[in-house]
């Protein structure tokens, strides 16, 4: 199957569409990625989690990338890649409405609370409290087969 780069236009309506990807990020020039569900507003991924080490590490460098697919029964794919930076969303006035839309377009998904809620069983971190936050879209590209 040949492969094409997708437009910008593309891209961005192949992440509305998703929910599900995997989130990296860097600390100490090393690399850690996991999955997340996300939601995407305009020029921003919002994505929920629980404390835990890639919050640690998107606070000590907010340089990240998403990456999502899309799949087909017949062997066609889309894959789409975010670069941009970490925003968090405190429980805060100041990022009160923010954190309100995070919440609205996460909870339109099915399941949108997991992975990020889900940690292994008696483990301090679920007792602490959820944290909403934004990957602000620096670059974005995308690739298909057809």
């Amino acid at each position: 199957m040949p492969v094409r780069e997708m437009t910008d236009h593309e891209c961005m309506d192949c992440l509305s569409k998703g929910h599900f990807g995997h989130l990296a990020c860097v600390k100490d020039g090393r690399p850690y990625i996991v999955p997340v569900h996300y939601a995407y507003g305009i020029d921003k991924m919002y994505v929920f989690s629980m404390p835990g080490q890639k919050i640690d590490w998107l606070r000590s460098n907010p340089h990240a990338c998403l990456q999502m697919e899309e799949r087909s029964d017949h062997g066609f794919w889309k894959s789409v890649v975010v670069q941009g930076q970490y925003h968090e969303l405190p429980d805060s006035s100041e990022h009160h409405n923010e954190r309100i839309h995070a919440w609205d377009l996460l909870q339109k998904r099915e399941l949108w609370w997991e992975p990020g809620y889900l940690k292994p069983e008696n483990n301090e971190l679920t007792k602490s409290k959820p944290i909403f936050f934004g990957i602000v879209v620096d670059a974005i590209s995308g690739r298909q087969t057809y």
